[in-house]
């Protein structure tokens, strides 16, 4: 036995075995702190009609609420998603996490219109820190702790992670808001803890950047389109719109038709609504990712076309098992198309301005996500219900025909771009 605890084989193994060990271990608490940031990201969904009510405001005035978060991401996107690879991803996740329990204080402090208009923008800048960090940090722990496997369990899993906390958030809000007292500040607390648990956790991970440029200069990510296979770009960027559209709604403004519309005042029922449609997505992205880019493509788009059609009509017949249906179709449509013009944008660019392309796509999204619904929330302003919510799903539907004519042109006309192919700033 003592041979066997001094033998070379015994000395070299050990090592390796608790370095995997604790980049297993990191794995799990960058998981963790993702889901519950993200989670926090999309809480304040079921409670936007108890804001509606305490402080009087109109339906627009919650999706301008909405669209501060989205501006918050966006502007994050550009000015910090990319310093982790130079500063390490371990001191761009805490700040982000940070920047979250920041945003939840002042929810507590501050529950007024201009309180939640600068609290849901914070909010926006930390999730525009984490989304790509996080993701990249979760895969490089992968690599590290299970050497040799591929990345393809890091990405299920960070996928279910961010896009699982955004449906889970929700949830969680609405049942503390239905089941415990003081529902506008009970859901921020709990969410602080976990937030200040997860930033106390992540310290503990090991990091994974540890070769600094020492020539690196700060500059704002720039949005880089591939110069051959434009069409294709376009297209996925298209599908990122419609999609990212379709999750503003159901975050924003489909709580309160359940509650004023359909005269279901149950916050978990609201939290629940906005919860099938991130559930739906996160399940259909790791159903289809072993199928072809172009079946993606063709499911995504008829699953979109089916669950906006369904949520449309929801609305125009006050229908709830209709829009829980459409929510289910629509999220499995936002799940496909996502995953798969996110795999158009990483095959035809080249590795060195990866990064960069997807800003484009990512910032395509979150205008989808903001601006389609700040629209609609201005036609409310004038226009009743229903046809205004026909008119939003008419122009979707206009928009997701287009998209695949573009794609079929696109898919006829552009071939595959090597890795090394040539990228234009446009």
């Amino acid at each position: 036995m003592t041979h066997t605890l001094s033998s070379p084989s015994f000395r070299t193994d050990a090592p390796h075995q608790a370095n995997r060990r604790r980049h297993r271990r990191g794995f799990w608490i960058v998981t963790f702190v993702f889901m519950i940031t993200m989670a926090f990201a999309a809480a304040p969904a079921p409670l936007y009609v108890l804001y509606q009510q305490r402080g009087g405001f109109s339906a627009f005035m919650i999706t301008i609420i909405f669209a501060a978060y989205a501006a918050g991401v966006v502007a994050s996107l550009f000015l910090a998603g990319h310093i982790s690879d130079r500063f390490g991803r371990r001191r761009v996740i805490a700040p982000a996490v940070l920047l979250n329990v920041v945003a939840a204080l002042i929810f507590l402090v501050w529950p007024e219109l201009p309180g939640l208009l600068l609290a849901r923008f914070i909010s926006g800048l930390g999730i525009g820190m984490l989304t790509a960090t996080a993701t990249a940090h979760m895969t490089e722990l992968h690599r590290e702790a299970r050497p040799g496997t591929g990345s393809r369990r890091a990405e299920v899993i960070s996928t279910a992670a961010n896009i699982g906390g955004l449906g889970l958030g929700p949830l969680i809000t609405g049942f503390l808001a239905e089941y415990v007292p003081m529902p506008l500040y009970t859901p921020y607390v709990v969410f602080a803890f976990l937030l200040l648990a997860g930033l106390l956790l992540i310290v503990t991970v090991p990091e994974t950047v540890n070769n600094v440029d020492e020539t690196w200069v700060y500059r704002p990510q720039r949005v880089v389109v591939p110069r051959a296979a434009r069409g294709q770009y376009v297209a996925a960027a298209m599908m990122a719109f419609v999609g990212f559209a379709m999750f503003g709604f159901f975050t924003s403004l489909a709580p309160s038709f359940v509650a004023r519309q359909l005269g279901m005042t149950s916050h978990v029922l609201a939290g629940a609504v906005a919860f099938v449609v991130f559930a739906s997505s996160a399940a259909f992205q790791v159903l289809s990712s072993r199928w072809r880019r172009t079946t993606q493509f063709v499911i995504g788009l008829i699953l979109l076309a089916t669950g906006l059609s369904l949520v449309t009509v929801s609305i125009a017949a006050s229908s709830l098992p209709l829009l829980i249906a459409g929510g289910l179709v629509a999220g499995a449509g936002v799940g496909v198309t996502f995953k798969s013009a996110i795999g158009t944008v990483i095959a035809i660019s080249a590795p060195e301005t990866r990064g960069e392309a997807l800003a484009g796509l990512f910032l395509v999204g979150y205008l989808g996500m903001a601006v389609p619904v700040v629209l609609l929330g201005l036609m409310l302003q004038t226009t009743p219900l229903v046809p205004a919510v026909v008119m939003f799903g008419a122009v979707m539907l206009a928009l997701i025909v287009i998209t695949a004519v573009t794609l079929a042109r696109a898919y006829g006309r552009d071939r595959p771009v090597p890795a090394g192919s040539p990228v234009s700033s446009k």
